[in-house]
């Protein structure tokens, strides 16, 4: 191969695009099948050499792309009849094909970068067809030797990608011939750069027309479903997550049947990849197709959400510390806040079907889990890490607090809605940090229980911020939510594990608290 290449370097410096045209067609004219390798290599690594330099890939004319169709028409007859009569005597002949096939892919890679008129030319001789029919042949090909083969595959799949790349039509021709079969083939291989170049054509031809087309093809949510594995497999490919947050994600209905059929695992995935969208869309203008998609989207979150959401519970026993179904409910939770954090463009989620009641019901659950047992969810007053510091679920009621916050923020409705009709303080079985007289709940999320959490929490960080931003919102022009905390009666100075800990104590001397020393008498 070095020996060629250097054959080819001396070429291109004596030859020009022309000449090396005139003398492919005139080589390749009249010789056997079983010579065209050997006699057609060194013109066509010259070609490759010069179609690296945009002044050269200008010289190329039509008839240089028709001598191509009929070079590899002919390898794709040698493979053809490989394919059927599988023949270990054949393997040399076999290697040279391969070869000379990748070498046709490379040159015709070269001369389409950035070449309108050299995808054109292709197009109108017909490329696509020997092309996809090669590559096709190629996937299904067992051969011992397999450089030679993942070269062609590799080189083939780069040539599509140049030849389709700005023009329309061609990426129309490409995709009728080769959807979904040749790219499902390629995303499922093995190989890391095949998978990579498939993903480069893929991204290439997707449009909106085409990725909502993925829903009404057999195929297609299978096509999509390999993407995201590909994503959960190699993080590092950039072109899978591409297709994923340029196209996939702007397609609501496709994500929400691909959603449904992948494991959590996927799904976290997924998930990850909107809460990064989430973040660019957000300043999008009002009313553009990027934030209209993912409204649509946040609203199939929201109902996963409640579906799902007492899974998380799951986290109150040690043993399920790994539990991906709960992990979900967490990742749900953080896109939601973040969606209704933007008033202007998410506040269409407040009226969603018993999202806020199961939000109010969720912090009910999470609250009394916690005090009913020592777990993740109950308040952790250390001040020191431990082995729940990194826990999934540290913050999740401080989420659930701020997410109610934004539920209600500017809406006297949810303000007002009450829960469960009856529920009073005893019914929650609260701790001693907060002795009230017996209230009924009347708010989303509950005033008392927000009130019991305006205080450091190692398992929820900022959970006293969010308390008091979520108070706020329940009693801003709210006269009965004001009221609410007005009728609640002082009873006293509420017991601190956390300063007793630090040898500090409490004491209240005309009306005013004072912290002193456990050692220190008053």
């Amino acid at each position: 191969m070095t020996s060629a290449t250097a054959t080819g370097k001396m070429a291109v410096s004596c030859e020009c695009v022309p000449e090396l045209t005139a003398r492919l067609k005139e080589l390749t004219r009249d010789c056997q099948k079983e010579e065209l390798a050997l006699v057609s290599m060194t013109p066509i690594q010259s070609l490759t050499i010069a179609f690296k330099e945009q002044r050269n890939r200008k010289e190329a004319t039509q008839p240089l792309f028709e001598t191509f169709v009929n070079i590899l028409t002919a390898q794709l007859t040698e493979i053809e009849v490989f394919t059927d009569n599988p023949d270990s005597n054949r393997n040399r002949q076999l290697e040279a094909c391969l070869r000379l096939i990748a070498e046709c892919f490379r040159c015709l890679r070269n001369a389409c970068i950035q070449c309108v008129k050299n995808q054109s030319h292709g197009r109108n001789v017909g490329l696509f067809e020997p092309t996809i029919r090669i590559l096709d042949l190629l996937h299904g090909l067992r051969f011992s030797q397999s450089d030679d083969l993942l070269a062609a595959i590799r080189c083939g799949l780069q040539f599509l990608g140049n030849f389709v790349t700005g023009n329309e039509e061609s990426k129309h021709i490409l995709w009728k011939s080769a959807f979904p079969d040749l790219f499902l083939h390629y995303l499922t291989q093995s190989d890391k750069k095949v998978v990579t170049y498939c993903c480069m054509v893929l991204f290439t031809c997707l449009n909106a027309e085409r990725t909502a087309d993925l829903l009404n093809h057999t195929k297609g949510v299978e096509l999509a479903e390999a993407v995201i594995k590909i994503c959960k497999k190699e993080p590092e490919l950039d072109w899978a997550f591409l297709i994923m947050t340029d196209q996939f994600l702007k397609c609501p209905d496709l994500m929400a049947e691909l959603y449904i059929k992948l494991n959590n695992h996927e799904r976290i995935v997924v998930l990850d990849l909107i809460s990064v969208k989430l973040s660019e869309i957000l300043g999008c203008p009002a009313g553009s197709d990027d934030l209209s998609a993912l409204m649509k989207m946040m609203q199939f979150l929201a109902s996963c959400f409640l579906e799902k959401c007492m899974a998380v519970l799951k986290f109150t026993s040690a043993t399920e510390e790994e539990n991906e179904e709960a992990f979900i409910v967490i990742r749900l939770l953080d896109i939601l806040c973040e969606a209704t954090s933007n008033y202007e463009k998410f506040s269409y989620l407040q009226n969603s079907p018993g999202l806020l009641e199961t939000v109010v019901d969720l912090l009910y659950q999470t609250h009394l889990a916690g005090k009913q047992q020592q777990n993740i969810f109950s308040i952790n007053q250390s001040l020191s890490f431990t082995d729940q510091t990194f826990h999934p679920a540290v913050g999740f009621k401080a989420h659930l607090i701020h997410l109610i916050g934004n539920l209600c923020y500017h809406n006297n409705e949810n303000q007002d809605k009450r829960t469960k009709k009856g529920l009073t303080l005893q019914h929650l079985q609260f701790s001693p940090s907060l002795r009230i007289a017996n209230l009924q709940v009347r708010e989303l999320g509950g005033i008392p229980i927000i009130l019991d959490n305006c205080s450091i929490d190692d398992n929820n960080p900022f959970v006293s911020q969010w308390a008091i931003f979520t108070i706020r919102i329940l009693t801003e022009q709210n006269l009965k939510n004001q009221e609410v905390i007005s009728q609640m009666a002082y009873q006293g100075v509420a017991d601190s594990a956390m300063l007793n800990n630090m040898g500090l104590q409490v004491e209240e001397q005309d009306g005013k608290l004072y912290v002193k020393s456990q050692g220190k008498s008053s």
